[in-house]
């Protein structure tokens, strides 16, 4: 039984009132769905009986089928429902006014991974800004951060890594919903769209996903479960290198490697199998696809002991530092293009500041290139303390 009532379920119990005989719109993907497994668009279908209009899909595909960045999806006809479905990550990652006018409130059910880089939440932003520009509102329908509410990490990101896999400054692992989230987007960041949230009902800002009862559906293919999102946030990082970041394995992102890695110089660099929250679990795989396909990789496979004493990205740039100090000669910066960008260098959007690759690089202390950024923390956690809703 779940602890935890989504912003879908709140929604239904109790529906706001300008929803009756308003035109909607509903972005989603098979994660929507309510604590007993049903998907939100025949819920909503059914709530609100013609009112249904049409419905958009983000990265990933509207099954969340597509594997990779840049593999785009097409608008298609629901086979269930038999409306439209337009893709916001093919023909464009916009949505247009010949997509809008078809409805009056657009309706977002998301999950997201708690991510700055994972581009559900601006797939989400430029829904904000195309409500103001069309005159439409916008109702999120909140759900749980996976990875919880009450720790941040990383640094926020530069004006000049700004990509799809980054929007607006903030830091890496976020620590607000996707409620909150549009919160910030629209009030602090100023889109100023008509927006409301739905909160959800139980949660907690403690709560890691599987404490929420709700069942993990993944968002996309790569986030098998809720482990895997919690190393995400350090783990995608792998994204911007030669290093397979698990890719073509049945644990994406918990597995990292290459056939070229001496683990025990890995090791001995960052300490040991030992790190906080964790352990570093010497592994042999071999991807299906991606980097090294069908090629024999030496890697780890990282297991979370204690989710509150782990911290992904600090984990992984040490990680990260312990490959080029050991296998300069091997390793490489992946080059473009990478999520439409197609000059710049794909680790730097990821990290979302290229000097914190340059010191990477230097075998700069990870310590104090994380002194870096405390200030930048401590002011980003007061600016979105004010805007929480749990």
């Amino acid at each position: 039984m779940s602890i935890v009532q989504t912003g879908l379920e709140q929604l239904l119990k109790k529906p706001t009132g300008f929803l009756s005989g308003a035109r909607l719109g509903l972005l989603c993907n098979p994660a929507s769905v309510d604590s007993r497994f049903r998907h939100a668009r025949e819920l909503i279908n059914a709530r609100f009986s013609g009112q249904l209009k049409v419905l958009f899909s983000p990265q990933h595909g509207f099954f969340a089928e597509k594997q990779d960045n840049m593999i785009e999806s097409d608008d298609m006809m629901d086979p269930v429902l038999q409306i439209p479905v337009f893709s916001l990550y093919g023909k464009t990652r916009i949505p247009t006014q010949k997509m809008f006018d078809t409805i009056d409130i657009l309706l977002i059910d998301l999950q997201d991974a708690g991510t700055r880089v994972y581009t559900f939440i601006y797939t989400m932003s430029y829904c904000l800004e195309a409500a103001v520009k069309y005159g439409k509102k916008i109702i999120v329908l909140d759900r749980p951060n996976p990875i919880c509410g009450n720790r941040i990490e990383g640094n926020l990101l530069t004006e000049e890594n700004v990509s799809f896999v980054g929007q607006y400054p903030i830091p890496m692992r976020h620590g607000l919903t996707i409620g909150e989230l549009a919160l910030l987007f629209n009030h602090h960041f100023g889109i100023q769209c008509i927006l409301d949230v739905i909160p959800m009902n139980g949660w907690t800002r403690d709560m890691y996903f599987p404490s929420t009862g709700l069942p993990w559906i993944p968002p996309s293919p790569n986030l098998p479960t809720p482990f895997s999102a919690l190393v995400y946030p350090g783990q995608v990082i792998w994204e911007g290198t030669n290093i397979s970041e698990g890719r073509g394995t049945t644990q994406p992102f918990e597995l990292f490697g290459a056939p070229f890695l001496n683990l025990e110089k890995i090791l001995g660099y960052v300490g040991g199998n030992l790190i906080p929250g964790g352990f570093l679990r010497p592994v042999t795989f071999e991807p299906t696809s991606g980097k090294w396909k069908e090629i024999q990789c030496n890697g780890f496979q990282i297991h979370i002991t204690e989710p509150d004493e782990y911290n992904p990205f600090s984990t992984s740039l040490r990680l990260l530092q312990a490959v080029i100090a050991h296998h300069g000669d091997m390793f490489e910066w992946k080059s473009p293009p990478y999520e439409y960008e197609y000059d710049r260098l794909p680790v730097d959007l990821i990290l979302g500041d290229s000097d914190i690759r340059k010191q990477i690089a230097k075998l700069v202390s990870i310590d104090k290139i994380e002194k870096r950024w405390e200030k930048d923390l401590d002011n980003f956690l007061n600016i979105s303390t004010k805007i929480h809703l749990y």
